[in-house]
């Protein structure tokens, strides 16, 4: 079968998820949709309940791939992507999803790239995501889990994130990599790793729910490797250098650190509980950078360690900002 009559039989489809940032979603549809047809089967949008003028616009849009799907309440990330997935699924019946922020966009050639590679015997693959200033965008380097995996375990002992992230070096390759855990930007599955998946839990809200969804289809028998020739661009500003380590609007404090608690205990087993034991001090550490919030933040943060270490995922985001004070 030649590339093209591959890519014609492969049905690709991709899921954005956005929320009040019409002007990165504009950006990111256009990029979509300039892939030929052969490369990208249709685009499902996500209005999470924007409130700047995101749903006029789209239902201004006349592209036939374009399929459009408005919550009228914000589910956060984890709650878009549960549900444009699952339109996604049932609508197109596609091979594969491919799933983004609306700050994130494929670089040209990179859907192309994706159908070019046999995918025989895999489930999900991640790409190589970047700034754009050509940087690579950290929080979504892919990795594979130190706990899994002895000489990561090692390595990781000796140099911290640096022993189970993907190298540099990997990026500027054109193999294959095998990984355990990664975003949801450029991240995609096929049919049957979202038949060994299922959906996003909605009720992380954000932060986490692409680790945790990553690491279960792995953990269910999964497997997902990194592409580098699959290149996308994130043009992002969470946890910019200018906001590391504080958490602007504050309610996010509370989503972080529980999602992570249930991400770790998943990914580290039994030595989950030793490894708490270094993780709570560094956390409590972080109140010095929230100044007149600290209290505030120390509360977020006790109710979070609470429901996270009790596996609890079903806190209504109302009752969250509650504790927020808003």
């Amino acid at each position: 079968m030649s590339q093209q009559s591959k890519r014609q039989a492969e049905r690709l489809v991709a899921v954005v998820v956005t929320h009040n940032r019409l002007a990165q979603l504009k950006i990111t549809l256009m990029r979509l949709l300039e892939c030929p047809a052969q490369d990208l089967t249709a685009v499902v949008v996500v209005d999470n309940a924007a409130s700047d003028g995101t749903s006029e616009w789209l239902s201004a849009q006349n592209d036939p791939r374009l399929v459009t799907q408005r919550l009228e309440v914000n589910r956060g990330g984890a709650g878009g992507f549960a549900a444009g997935m699952a339109m996604a699924r049932d609508r197109f019946n596609p091979d594969w999803l491919v799933v983004m922020d609306d700050d994130a966009r494929p670089e040209p050639g990179a859907l192309a790239a994706f159908h070019d590679r046999d995918k025989a015997g895999i489930d999900a693959v991640a790409a190589a995501v970047y700034f754009p200033d050509g940087r690579i965008c950290e929080m979504n380097r892919p990795s594979r889990n130190p706990f899994w995996h002895g000489r990561e375990f090692l390595r990781t002992a000796l140099r911290g994130r640096g022993g189970f992230h993907l190298s540099p070096a990997i990026y500027q390759g054109t193999e294959l990599r095998e990984i355990d855990v990664t975003s949801f930007v450029g991240f995609f599955v096929s049919s049957k790793g979202l038949d060994l998946a299922g959906l996003p839990d909605p009720g992380l809200f954000l932060y986490g729910d692409d680790g945790l969804y990553t690491l279960g289809l792995r953990h269910a028998g999964g497997r997902m490797v990194f592409d580098p020739m699959v290149r996308f661009e994130h043009d992002c500003s969470t946890f910019s250098a200018a906001q590391r380590g504080q958490f602007a609007p504050i309610w996010k404090a509370y989503y972080y650190h529980r999602n992570l608690l249930l991400l770790y205990r998943l990914a580290a087993g039994w030595m989950f509980w030793p490894a708490l034991c270094l993780i709570l001090p560094r956390w409590l550490w972080k109140m010095r950078a929230h100044g007149g919030q600290r209290l505030l933040y120390l509360r977020l943060l006790r109710r979070a360690v609470r429901d996270g270490l009790g596996r609890r995922r079903d806190v209504a985001h109302a009752k969250v900002l509650g504790w927020a004070g808003l």
